[in-house]
Order: C-alpha cells, then sequence, then structure tokens
C-alpha cells in the first residue's frame, strides 16, 4: 500500500514539473511595455496615453474634463489590470506589426486629421516608436480601435464615479449613454477596465434599484434594457 501511494505520488510531481518550470521560465522573462497615446484638439479628452506590461498591468492618463469649471490642466490616472485574454491580444497584435519598427503611416495625401497617435513598445531589445493619423496596416488599425474604446470605456468609468459622489441622479442616464457609445465602436469588451466602479455602484444601496441592476448587467457583460 505505502509503495503504491509513493508511485502515485512520483507520478502526480512528474506530471506537474513541466507546468512548475513553464512557470518559472514566464516569471523570469522581462517585462514587455505597449503604449498608446492619441493627441487630438479639441476632442474631449484632448490627450490620453494607455500603458500596458506584459503581466497585464496597466495605468491610463488623460487630460479630459469632467465639468466646465475643471482646470485647463486637469489630469486624471487609473491604474488597473486588463484581463489576460485582451492584453494578450494587445501583444499579439504588436508582434504581427513587428513592434513598430517601420513606418507605419500612410502615405496618402490630404487625408482628414484623426488626430497624431503614437505606439510605442519596449523589451530587453527592443525599443521602437511610430507616429501615425492613419495607418493602412490591419493589425495597427485593431490596435488604435481597442486602445480607443478602452480610453472612452475608463473617462465613462470616470464619470460614473463623479457622479456617484456628486450627482447620483445622473447615473442612470450616464450608463445609458455608455453603453450606446461603447455598443458604437465596439467597446463593451472593454468593460472589465472599469469593474471597481460598477462594483461600486452595485453595492451602494442608496441607489436607485434601477442604477444598480443596470450595472450588474454591463459587469455580467449582459446588455442593458431599454
Amino acid at each position: 500500500m505505502q509503495s503504491a501511494k509513493v508511485t502515485l505520488w512520483r507520478s502526480a510531481l512528474f506530471q506537474c514539473l513541466p507546468l512548475l518550470f513553464a512557470n518559472l521560465l514566464w516569471a523570469q522573462q522581462p517585462l514587455q511595455t505597449l503604449a498608446f497615446e492619441r493627441s487630438f484638439p479639441g476632442s474631449d479628452p484632448e490627450h490620453f496615453v494607455v500603458t500596458v506590461t506584459s503581466d497585464c498591468k496597466a495605468t491610463y492618463q488623460s487630460n479630459g474634463k469632467l465639468t466646465e469649471q475643471s482646470a485647463a490642466d486637469d489630469s486624471y490616472t487609473y491604474d488597473f489590470v486588463m484581463t489576460e485574454s485582451n492584453c494578450t491580444k494587445l501583444f499579439d497584435l504588436t508582434r504581427r506589426a513587428h513592434y513598430f519598427e517601420s513606418d507605419i503611416s500612410s502615405k496618402k495625401k490630404n487625408m482628414a486629421a484623426m488626430g497624431v497617435k503614437t505606439l510605442s513598445y519596449k523589451d530587453s531589445q527592443k525599443n521602437t516608436k511610430a507616429t501615425y493619423n492613419y495607418s493602412p496596416i490591419p493589425e495597427v488599425q485593431e490596435l488604435t480601435a481597442r486602445f480607443q474604446a478602452l480610453g472612452s470605456t475608463i473617462e465613462f468609468g470616470r464619470r460614473l464615479e463623479y457622479d456617484h459622489h456628486y450627482q447620483k441622479l445622473a447615473l442612470d442616464e450616464d450608463i445609458k449613454r455608455m453603453e450606446e457609445s461603447l455598443s458604437a465602436i465596439g467597446g463593451l469588451e472593454q468593460i472589465p477596465a472599469i469593474s471597481p466602479i460598477l462594483q461600486k455602484l452595485i453595492d451602494d444601496p442608496a441607489l436607485m434599484n434601477m442604477v444598480r441592476s443596470r450595472a450588474q448587467r454591463l459587469l455580467a457583460g449582459e446588455p442593458t434594457r431599454p
């Protein structure tokens, strides 16, 4: 009996060893850093930056205004953990875009101004950066769409947090407008980035049930109702 237990223990250990070694190798890999920056005078925010590392830790910074009384240099910083699937997708697109080592900007003349955008990548061997108004490269287009949708999502989350503190009656309209806007730009998959803010609304018994249920459905990835 004792010999059988030892045999089973050894078998389990040998089965786990490849996974343990893989995790050790992954832990020893240097962090990769990916950043997206957009400057677009006249938009709100006029400037924002998203930085994400290969361990899925991310930071969003912007100069968006919440009220007309906001200072011209009002800045906002939000730290969050990106979902593993979204994080992996961003770095895969970066790899397929050859880490922005070449010119990614369109050569067409007289293109409409869509904001100056910069993608940058850094690891232990590479440090690359590319600036563009519009790129014909599919991977860069998808990166741009994903980062801009993420920026919109976080700005909506910022608005929800502000109104939760200062004007709770505006929350229901905020959530409706957020879902409509994010649905239009394909940004609903970025909702997990603002899950702590939505959870605050869900957990607040002082809010209307309609607001809390809408927040719950959004957090669960379900469409809200009219």
